[in-house]
């Protein structure tokens, strides 16, 4: 099979872009060029690997495609550093994005070779970045390998249910778990259902969304409703008076760091400086 690499760009193009046109712009070739590989290659592989639609997305077939071509374009960028800086991007779930994953920005911050791209997604979800090859490697809570990604767990993210003592003095003293509004991250973040459901059948009567680590904190702490906080944040909020712990119980979560079976030197000195500083 002829894959080349002119070809696979192109798809990747699409894959950013979202249609033939932007991706002859982003390539300076023209419309037809774009249509003449992509043509070329789905012969080539025998498989329709760009969906025809607005916007145009890769297949399931192009999706693998997709990844490769990313896949080359990084060893590309490292063979020829002199072009200018590498990109490498990155799923990081917004805890540790708030808390021991900011050390490694101060590491990255020396190393002129790469513009680091940072994706913030939920670590329940961020494997799927990495399926569709948008990503180099991503913390995920998921152990299972991303097809031809390794895996190495980093540890363990604890969370603790907080509210501000004022909300609780609302309730009577104590957390009316039927009762009390509730903040999430998004509609993604599932940690405070299943906090609640351990106290309560009862869905919450009131969902806030707070879309920022450290707005979401903050929300708490102004008694927007209860929520689970990093243990470091949660404890600091307590000692200051800002917070009051919900009970003894404490949500554990898994991370794992899954990134691209490449050699790629780049890459690898992240990974070896974000184990460094994993939350162990």
């Amino acid at each position: 099979m002829d894959l080349s690499p002119a070809q696979l760009a192109t798809l990747v193009a699409i894959a950013d872009h979202g249609s033939f046109e932007a991706a002859a712009q982003r390539l300076h070739i023209t419309p037809s060029a774009v249509s003449q590989r992509i043509r070329a290659l789905e012969n080539a592989v025998g498989r329709v690997l760009v969906g025809r639609g607005s916007p145009c997305t890769p297949t399931e077939a192009g999706t693998a495609l997709v990844r490769l071509g990313r896949q080359l374009e990084l060893v590309y960028a490292e063979a020829l550093a002199d072009d200018g800086p590498t990109d490498l991007a990155l799923a990081v779930n917004a805890d540790s994005l708030a808390t021991w994953f900011r050390p490694v920005l101060a590491e990255v911050a020396a190393w002129d070779e790469v513009a680091l791209r940072l994706r913030v997604e939920d670590e329940g979800h961020s494997h799927d970045l990495l399926r569709r090859g948008e990503v180099v490697g991503a913390i995920t809570s998921d152990p299972a390998p991303v097809q031809g990604c390794s895996v190495t767990p980093l540890g363990t993210m604890h969370y603790l249910p907080v509210a501000h003592p004022g909300l609780l003095d609302r309730f009577g003293g104590r957390p009316d778990w039927a009762a009390m509004p509730m903040v999430v991250f998004n509609a993604k973040d599932r940690l405070q259902h299943e906090e609640l459901h351990h106290h309560t059948d009862a869905e919450p009567r009131v969902v806030h969304e707070v879309p920022s680590s450290d707005d979401f904190r903050a929300a708490i702490e102004a008694g927007l409703g209860w929520g689970l906080l990093p243990r470091d944040q949660a404890a600091a909020g307590i000692e200051a008076g800002a917070l009051a712990r919900l009970g003894r119980s404490a949500t554990r979560v898994a991370l794992y760091w899954q990134r691209w079976k490449l050699d790629s030197p780049l890459l690898d000195r992240l990974s070896e400086r974000l184990l460094a500083h994993a939350p162990r």
